[in-house]
């Protein structure tokens, strides 16, 4: 069965990103994709995401279900049809969502673990944390909107960044079955992103010395998104090793 083209809203997205040492962070990713480069460094992170109005793209936004979901990401190159292509991969997905659960993988593309979300908002503040039900992952971060982002090393300011994730909306996702990645992009015409200072930040996965040695994953800077409508593209399949 054809995936559906889908709509939403993103009602929040916390882009929580990483410094991480090239040679470290490639031997976490399958066959055909590489670490796509940003002054020397590969950029991985986190995506902590509220979305909104989901539905199928031909329906009614109050059709629409909402969900807090979370996605660790890669930056990636690969060598496509038409030269080299850029996008993320993503190693792992949570959702609150049961829908989302049930219907990743098999409705839509990407596979989904069950996670538990804690998340408080104001205006200027985002607090988003979540453990997952399996006990592998958790995440605590707080950020603050800020006027610019201050301290980066990946990027001299917030139009550099925005560009950098705008080019990279194309996100392939692992399966169970280790046959190919699920790929979706993501598309819209109302991108716009603020820039952020994170506060503090725990990951279980970038802070797993065995994953990442002291030194090879460094905070680097945090961008929100917030209330931009989208749509979601299924892609086929790559068919690479897992």
């Amino acid at each position: 069965m054809r995936a559906p083209r889908l709509a939403s809203v993103i009602e929040r997205r916390l882009l929580v990103n990483y410094r991480v040492d090239p040679d470290t962070v490639a031997r976490l990713l399958p066959d055909g994709l590489r670490p796509q480069l940003v002054r020397g460094h590969a950029v991985a992170g986190i995506c902590l995401l509220r979305l909104g109005s989901v539905r199928p793209a031909w329906a009614p936004a109050a059709a629409g279900l909402r969900s807090e979901n979370a996605a660790h990401r890669i930056s990636v190159e690969w060598d496509g049809a038409n030269g080299v292509e850029s996008g993320v991969y993503i190693p792992r997905r949570d959702t609150a969502s049961l829908v989302n659960r049930w219907a990743g993988g098999r409705v839509f593309p990407g596979e989904h673990g069950h996670a538990v979300f804690t998340v408080r908002e104001t205006e200027d503040t985002v607090r988003v944390a979540f453990a997952t039900r399996d006990g592998s992952t958790e995440v605590d971060v707080t950020a603050e909107v800020t006027d610019g982002l201050e301290g980066s090393l990946l990027f001299s300011g917030l139009d550099e960044a925005s560009a950098f994730f705008r080019d990279g909306s194309t996100g392939w996702s692992a399966t169970r079955s280790g046959r190919g990645l699920d790929g979706m992009r993501l598309e819209t015409d109302a991108w716009r992103v603020e820039p952020a200072r994170i506060t503090s930040a725990r990951s279980s996965f970038f802070d797993d010395p065995e994953r990442f040695p002291p030194g090879t994953a460094e905070l680097d800077s945090v961008l929100v998104m917030r209330d931009v409508p989208v749509r979601w593209q299924p892609l086929p399949e790559m068919p690479v090793a897992c």
